[in-house]
């Protein structure tokens, strides 16, 4: 009987570091999408102040393990229970990785076409976007790292284009 072993999106490609910049893959225990029911928005969002500790992050930001994702929806780090919400198991959809060092910024400039410098996006600011040609979820989550998720069908391109990037700030030598 053949054997499977269960692989994270990135495990054969992560971790990477070039010139200085770190790319590492987070591997969540579970991820979950809440999408609230029609007026239901502010008791789900005690209901997971009560089971999380946190609620509802607001628009375009992480709170805690709860990250906004789109129009009346958040992903969610860790396992819920509603009855007033819409829960999907998204664990195993999404490939997730942390990109951090002291040029970070100029590496997601080459692919990402949204103003991620400090003064414009702030700590646990959250962006729906694109990294090259593939949607894309930005977080910040500190001075020089950021989180970046895509489907997890996309994870190979996704450290590809990261890589290329990190190559090509690293060649530069200086800031551009």
């Amino acid at each position: 009987m053949v054997k499977l072993i269960s692989l994270s999106p990135c495990a054969a490609f992560l971790p990477l570091t070039v010139g200085g910049v770190r790319l590492t893959e987070i591997i969540p225990e579970r991820l979950v999408t809440v999408a609230p029911f029609q007026g239901q928005q502010d008791v789900v969002s005690a209901a997971l102040r009560a089971q999380l500790g946190v609620g509802l992050s607001d628009v375009n930001r992480r709170a805690g393990v709860v990250t906004w994702f789109g129009q009346g929806l958040w992903m969610v780090a860790g396992d819920v229970v509603l009855d007033t919400a819409a829960v999907t198991d998204q664990t195993d959809a999404w490939a997730v990785v942390r990109i951090e060092g002291e040029r970070v910024e100029d590496v997601l400039a080459r692919l990402v076409p949204t103003d991620l410098r400090p003064n414009a996006f702030g700590d646990n600011h959250v962006a729906k976007t694109l990294s090259g040609h593939m949607p894309v979820t930005v977080v910040r989550t500190g001075r020089d790292a950021f989180d970046i998720m895509a489907m997890r069908s996309m994870a190979q391109t996704l450290v590809h284009d990261l890589e290329v990037a990190m190559r090509g700030v690293a060649a530069r030598g200086s800031k551009f």
